[in-house]
């Protein structure tokens, strides 16, 4: 009978632990999902575009443009540079109002 009683408790000991290390791990994916969320709102809010995959999508292609752009007059190719540089700015036209 003593057995019995060890091995009920070390598997409540156990599943308090199991638990609490779930409600840990659940509470800080969302506090990261949260934290995304409010940058995403609040890069979006300040860009004046939507909170949609495609815009935030759309963002970081444009990014890309530019940064392309400055890659290029870098390495002294004006031309190929000026051409980044506007399908970089008339991708991010699109989305910001």
């Amino acid at each position: 009978m003593h057995v019995e009683g060890f091995f009920e408790w070390l598997g409540q000991a156990l599943g308090a632990v199991i638990k609490f290390i779930v409600d840990l791990m659940s509470g800080l994916f969302n506090l990261l999902a949260n934290a995304g969320g409010n940058f995403i709102d609040g890069l979006s809010r300040t860009l004046g575009m939507d909170t949609s995959l495609v815009s935030i999508l759309a963002l970081v292609v444009g990014l890309m443009l530019l940064y392309s752009a400055i890659r290029a007059f870098l390495r002294a190719s004006i031309v190929m540079g000026i051409i980044w540089l506007v399908l970089g700015l008339w991708v991010l036209s699109w989305i910001i109002h």
